[in-house]
């Protein structure tokens, strides 16, 4: 295996390792993109996790079916948090391939905020949710 020393100044915005592996960073003070889809309006609405690993919705007015796209190669982990506003106000339909704890979809809150984490390494055949936290203040 070569090693490679990059100089500060090398570094390009953005660093695109194109799926390379980065070994043994020491990461200090880093963030992670929102992808912030603001009302969801019904219908389906589409979490692409390419457009960032943090996601925020609201559900605003009528039934919502979500769909995940772009995750990650088999053998791989792939993951995103969403920042669910007003969850319980309507229908939510999640796709077919979660696989919730405890076998069931979590009750979502009427008026406030729940954190769902989303988890698949096979490619999204399987995802494993998990409400995170449920009615945040």
């Amino acid at each position: 295996m070569t090693r490679t020393t990059i100089q500060s100044e090398d570094i390009k915005n953005p660093l695109d390792l194109e799926d390379a592996v980065l070994q043994r960073p020491e990461v200090k003070d880093y963030a992670e993109t929102v992808n912030a889809i603001g009302g969801t309006g019904g219908g389906t609405q589409d979490i692409d996790i390419s457009a960032g690993n943090v996601v925020s919705a609201t559900v605003d007015t009528s039934a919502n079916t979500f769909t995940f796209s772009n995750p990650p190669a088999t053998g791989k982990c792939g993951s995103f948090t969403l920042i669910l506003t007003n969850g319980g106000s309507q229908t939510v339909n999640w796709p077919a391939a979660v696989d919730w704890a405890g076998g069931t979809a979590p009750t979502l809150t009427t008026a406030g905020k729940d954190v769902l984490t989303f988890t698949t390494v096979d490619a999204g055949t399987t995802w494993y949710g998990f409400l995170a936290g449920a009615d945040m203040k």
